[in-house]
Formats: structure tokens, sequence, C-alpha cells
């Protein structure tokens, strides 16, 4: 039984971004144990994943003592389990587990590229993040940049060139459109969520799934928002995911009103975001920056409307005008007016609804994509 090494930063990476991954190469021959720092969510994830979990201390800042002794401890760990694959995920992963993977000598080590942090910074900090990501690639043996997009970027900043392969039409881990779809039990607890909130069958619920952090777009959100309810001051916007304020907190004014303004509801962390997405019309997803990312693919197999910035991976789910609608990123201008046209175009925004779930549902199937990841695992194995 081939061994195989799965590594994320934090547990909830391999929670939620990975969700079934693991399962389902143990379910395939596979002996499978999952690496990431401590946290609540680690006796879940095992439960989920019916795989073991090894808890190594690994730090989303950029921590060199820290990151040291877990690279030893890593090492150890990995001369103990004697892998044959350790794939890797998130950057401060990828760095660590690839180095600790060769020091090791694992022969088949993979690293799979979701987003570029260093996109939003400059200066030394930029420099020395990019120069990160390359030490990172030249650790591994194959490199699975989430879109291609990414790829080009990743070939143009000479990170890896020859190392570069996307996994079928892009996405770490697809969708499940069964279990993202429109049931009974979803629509009752949707008509559930908007009494108890008092919306009107004439308001519209505008829905961002995510970090509640300023890379995310929030602060043009709720500009754009504020704007749009001028005119339909009966909509509603819905936040639903953790803050962050030690990595990249909101500015005070937006966190009154996420906290305070009426209209504006934060939910938290929800690990069923289904009930919510289902009693929403429309995605707002104006992040700076992304790999490929999943609650789009979510919130379309849903029944969403997806009003998406035109960043790396996004531009690659939806076509502008022919399936969703793209804005400008960091343009809350752009994003005001788009969200004003969507909300006055209903046939035009039902239309690209349903034809952005058809597209979610043939081109990122999940077990597709597992079984590509399968096939790399097995094709590396044979040579």
């Amino acid at each position: 039984m081939p061994k195989l090494v799965r590594i994320t930063t934090v547990p909830i990476s391999l929670l939620v971004l990975l969700k079934g991954q693991m399962k389902f190469m143990k379910q395939n021959g596979f002996d499978v144990t999952m690496i990431s720092s401590d946290g609540e969510e680690v006796e879940k994830l095992i439960n989920q994943e019916e795989c073991p979990h090894i808890p190594v201390k690994l730090t989303r800042k950029i921590t060199p003592v820290t990151d040291l002794i877990s690279l030893i401890k890593l090492v150890f760990i990995l001369k103990k389990i004697k892998p044959d694959i350790v794939h890797t995920h998130t950057p401060k992963a990828g760095l660590i587990g690839m180095w600790a993977a060769k020091i090791a000598r694992v022969p088949i080590r993979l690293h799979t590229i979701a987003g570029l942090p260093w996109m939003e910074t400059s200066g030394i900090k930029r420099k020395l993040l990019i120069t990160i990501e390359k030490i990172t690639a030249m650790a591994a043996v194959e490199i699975f940049p989430n879109s291609y997009v990414q790829k080009q970027f990743l070939f143009e900043k000479n990170i890896g060139k020859k190392k570069l392969k996307v996994i079928g039409s892009g996405s770490s881990n697809g969708i499940d459109s069964e279990y993202f779809s429109i049931n009974d039990d979803n629509v009752k607890s949707a008509r559930e969520l908007r009494l108890n909130q008092n919306i009107q069958d004439d308001s519209c619920v505008w829905i961002f799934v995510g970090r509640i952090v300023k890379d995310k777009g929030i602060m043009e959100l709720m500009d754009s928002f504020l704007e749009l309810i001028k005119e339909f001051p009966q909509d509603r916007l819905w936040l639903v995911g953790n803050e962050e304020p030690d990595l990249d907190p909101l500015e005070k004014n937006y966190r009154e009103l996420l906290h305070h303004h009426y209209a504006i509801k934060w939910w938290g962390y929800q690990n069923d975001i289904r009930p919510y997405l289902a009693a929403s019309k429309v995605l707002v997803f104006p992040s700076y920056r992304e790999g490929f990312p999943n609650v789009p693919l979510q919130a379309g197999a849903m029944g969403c409307m997806l009003l998406l910035s035109d960043i790396n991976g996004c531009n690659e789910i939806v076509n502008n005008g022919v399936d969703g609608i793209l804005v400008p990123v960091k343009d809350s201008n752009a994003l005001a007016k788009a969200m004003i046209d969507t909300r006055k175009n209903i046939e035009r925004t039902d239309y690209f609804a349903s034809q952005i779930k058809e597209k979610i549902k043939s081109s990122y199937n999940q077990k597709k994509i597992w079984n590509l990841i399968l096939n790399e695992y097995t094709e590396r194995l044979k040579k």
C-alpha cells in the first residue's frame, strides 16, 4: 500500500478546501496521513476523512525560528513514515513540507498553488515572498497551479517553469454538485432564514462567503451595497465567514458597518453554507487575488448568479456577460454599477444563474478532479 502524506498550514484547509479527497485516496489503496498545525477542527477532520493526523506547528506569518523548528520536526516525522508521496498545499506548508520531504528523500514531492499572497504586497516583502515561492518550487518535482491563468503567471515569473501542470479544468478539489444543490431541506432552511430576518419576498439577498478581510474586497462590497440600497432599501447583504483581526483587518468604520448596519448581516463562520446560498440571489465576490476559488463554484451550483472581480481563477469560471458578470478589482464604482444593473434586470440575472449552474456541473465535477489527481499519483508511482 503506497504511503501518501498531505500537508496544509492549518487544519481547516484539509477539512473544507480539500474535503473528501483524503478519504477518497484511502479508498483507492493509499495509506494516507494528514499533517497541519493543531486546532479545534482536527477531531472533526479525522472523523470526516478517516485518516490519521499529526500536528506540526506551521504559521501563516514569516517566523524563521518557528519555521526551522517545524522543518526539523517534519523531517523526522517523514523519515519515520517513509511516504512515497508528499503533497502540500498553502504557502508555508509548501515551503516547509517540500524541503522536509526532499531532505527525508521522499521520491514524489507535489505542491499545489491555490493563491499567491505576494500579489497584494510590494517592496521587500513582495520580493521575499516571490523568492520563497521559487525556493518551494526547487524542492518539488511537480507543481499544480489550480488555474490556467495562474500557470501562465507563474511561468512568466520563472517559478517552477518546467514543473507546472493544471489538473483538469482547474480547481484543487472540484465541486460536489449533488451536495451543493437545491433540495427540499435547503429550501425550507432558506425560507426560515429569510423569515427570521424579516426579509420580504421582493427583497434580494446579496451574499459573500469567505474571510472577512480587506483583500477579499469587503470594504468595496460594503461601499457598493450602500449605493444599491439608496434605490432598493429592502435588499440585504449577508456576509458568511470569519474575521481575521491579526492578519488583514477591516478599517474601523467598516467593522462598525459589519456589526451594526440594519441591512448588513454578518453570520460568522458556518459549517453548512447551503441554506444561506439558497436564500440568496447573487454571490458578490470582489476578491483582490485568488488561485481558483471554491466559493463561486459552490454558489453557482446552488443557483446563485455570480458577480466576481476580474482576477485569476474568477475569470476562468465566468465568461463576462455570458454566464455572469466580472468587474475590475478594487473598483467600488464599477461594482456598485454592476450590482444596480443586476438588480434592475432580474430576467438576465436568472439566465446567468442557470447558465453558470450547468457549466459548473459539467466542467468542475469533484469526482473527475479526484480521479485526475489519483492518476497523477499512480503514474508517478509507476515511474
